[in-house]
């Protein structure tokens, strides 16, 4: 695992400053504590920071072609690199290392472009080929690897793992950009291809940029989509049975290490199933780990400590105080961009456990959107089983007014929370999975925000991310939709956005068996009978998984990786709210009301609402603008690079 940076002159060949791309590569320290260079010629400069997991030896970056016309510098792993080397040496070329990266290199000059179809990985990489006087972008099919680019003024673009790098470099205008704000606050996060700042964009999943030398800047081009046919006539033994083996290969291709090897173990059906079948790989004992909270509300340990026993884990757990809160900043920075999502604490505290006894950790991201786990797919279609009975032009009046008029209830039993059902029910399929998904739902933004920054947004609405999506789905199924729509939006802005901050803070390499391309294209083929039945989640992958694992690990209720805001907000951290929330740094924006600020902050800590979500969302904004944009040339943390010699 890794970082990249780099500039590229895209009109000519203007001098590389080598101290500032050495800059924005120093920024990026923690994604590569091992090693780190840079590579500048004319036009071009290149940046890598290494953490050493595959060819300790001889894998240093930038890495050269034959001749030295073709450079690369990469972060992640290519899974299938093995299969590829005999393949490219029988096409007549030459290795000099046995690194996943230089298969990259000899891909390119092999297959051009569609060289990253052949890529079995978590990619992102840039690429450059004097000969073409070509740079070439590329990130792989889910999004797990992150990459950012920017054009500025002068025509140079800019590119890094994390915006940190481009920060960096002193060139990039800090300008916020409203659509993304308004993103971040419905999503929790600022959607791809937006960032936060108007300048910088983020490279899509399954997307490529070639950029030629002299030509105008491209749009990205797609080389990958997942497709829901749904039509496998599979039986359910027969599927059990392939998934068994698929998942056996994906969970192998991903033990390849160098370095000491682990796993994440939170006593979820997904990580549990990931560490059962490493145990049934591996000769020597699974290393785990897991976060124990002193909150029984959010404690999930023992159930990790089930799994542990029963395949007798070198298992290590740490407990998480409940007030462990104190991460607000340093998120901040870690993120660079505002990120809402609250379990980002647990997640950073897990990844640091495990950092002290291995350097690469297998997790079970991606089970719930690929397996449909999530309690909301199930809430969504029944739903659609209502708002099939109806048209819209009946539902969106009758439904509306319920919606309006009934009281939002979050002290309620579930079944009186008849609120938001009702609001589902006056609106489109993607319409209403938005506003069931959406962290500050329609009405409260247009609460929460000024009339001048509702001006700054015109027709905007994030609700537009979705709909862009759901025209591409190639479905109309209920649950395949918002499975694909998840895809596309949750798992890669939250969830893998989370899971790599926090990892290459503590410079660990997550590995995510359950996100393997080629499983995931095979399960969009099973019908939903095989994913969701009645009140269950997961039916393929908690059937093929009875023989392995205890029954209450798999059929107990889904907990999640929750820390207590509501309770943080009346109590510790009310004072801290009170003044983020209302103080004069986001006043300064002239982007909120300022009245509605004021009814979230005092109905929240009066206990007549539960507003920890928004106010959360508004803590982390005003992090962000403190520790991001008001700084010169964020940075992770105190660490400096060490001198290096320099390609």
């Amino acid at each position: 695992m890794c970082g990249i940076t780099g500039i590229f002159d895209t009109r000519g060949t203007r001098d590389i400053d080598r101290a500032v791309l050495q800059r924005m590569n120093d920024a990026q320290f923690h994604r590569g504590p091992d090693e780190g260079s840079v590579h500048v010629e004319p036009g071009l400069g290149l940046g890598h920071r290494r953490l050493s997991i595959i060819d300790i030896a001889t894998g240093q970056q930038p890495l050269f072609n034959e001749d030295g016309s073709v450079v690369v510098v990469f972060n992640g792993e290519i899974y299938n690199y093995q299969q590829l080397i005999p393949e490219l040496q029988a096409a007549g070329h030459t290795f000099r290392t046995k690194s996943d990266t230089e298969v990259i290199v000899h891909a390119w000059e092999q297959w051009g472009e569609a060289c990253v179809e052949r890529f079995r990985g978590m990619f992102a990489f840039a690429l450059w080929d004097r000969g073409r006087q070509t740079l070439f972008l590329a990130r792989d099919r889910l999004g797990v690897k992150p990459l950012y680019y920017a054009l500025l003024d002068d025509g140079r673009l800019l590119f890094g793992s994390e915006l940190k790098s481009l920060l960096a470099h002193g060139g990039l205008k800090r300008d916020l950009d409203p659509l993304a704000v308004e993103e971040y606050f419905a999503l929790g996060y600022v959607a791809e291809p937006r960032t936060i700042f108007r300048q910088a964009r983020k490279l899509p999943p399954a997307h490529t940029l070639a950029i030629r030398r002299g030509a105008p800047l491209p749009e990205p081009r797609e080389y990958w989509d997942v497709r829901f046919t749904l039509d496998n006539p599979i039986a359910l033994d027969e599927a059990c049975a392939e998934l068994q083996h698929r998942l056996q290969e994906s969970v192998r291709l991903r033990m390849i290490s160098e370095v000491p090897l682990g796993a994440f173990l939170s006593g979820g059906v997904d990580s549990s199933a990931v560490v059962a079948t490493m145990a049934g790989l591996s000769a020597e004992p699974v290393n785990t780990c897991s976060i124990a909270f002193d909150d029984p509300k959010y404690n999930e340990s023992e159930f990790a400590q089930k799994v542990a026993s029963r395949y007798r884990t070198n298992h290590r757990v740490e407990t998480v105080k409940s007030d462990d809160f104190d991460l607000i900043d340093t998120l901040a920075t870690l993120y660079d961009e505002p990120y809402a999502d609250s379990s980002a604490i647990p997640t950073y505290r897990v990844c640091q456990l495990a950092r002290k006894h291995v350097t690469v950790a297998l997790s079970g991201d991606g089970g719930d959107e690929n397996f449909a786990g999530y309690r909301r797919y199930r809430l969504h279609l029944m739903e659609e089983r209502l708002r099939s009975a109806l048209p819209l032009s009946v539902r969106q009046p009758v439904f509306g007014l319920l919606g309006r008029v009934y009281p939002k209830a979050d002290w309620a039993p579930r079944v009186l929370r008849a609120k938001t059902t009702f609001e589902g029910m006056a609106r489109t399929s993607v319409e209403a999975y938005f506003h069931s998904v959406s962290l500050l739902r329609g009405p409260m933004r247009a609460q929460l925000f000024s009339p001048a920054f509702k001006a700054l947004l015109g027709s905007y609405d994030a609700r537009q991310v979705f709909e862009r999506h759901a025209a591409r789905a190639g479905t109309d199924d209920p649950l395949a939709l918002v499975q694909y729509l998840d895809l596309k939006t949750y798992l890669v802005g939250d969830i893998n956005t989370k899971v790599d901050r926090a990892s290459m803070a503590h410079s660990l390499e997550v590995r995510e068996p359950l996100m393997d391309h080629p499983l995931v294209e095979w399960l969009a083929t099973l019908p939903n009978h095989l994913k969701v039945r009645g009140h269950e989640g997961k039916v393929l992958l908690k059937k093929a998984m009875e023989p392995l694992l205890p029954h209450d690990v798999l059929y107990r209720p889904k907990m999640g990786f929750a820390v207590p805001l509501e309770r943080w907000f009346r109590g510790p951290l009310k004072q801290r709210v009170k003044d983020a929330v209302l103080g004069e740094r986001l006043a300064a924006t002239g982007w909120f009301d300022h009245k509605y600020l004021e009814h979230l902050v005092h109905a929240h800590h009066s206990g007549v609402r539960d507003y920890s979500a928004p106010l959360w969302s508004l803590l982390m904004f005003d992090a962000f603008l403190r520790q991001v944009v008001d700084a010169e040339a964020p940075t992770l943390d105190a660490r400096r690079a060490p001198a290096e010699a320099l390609a």
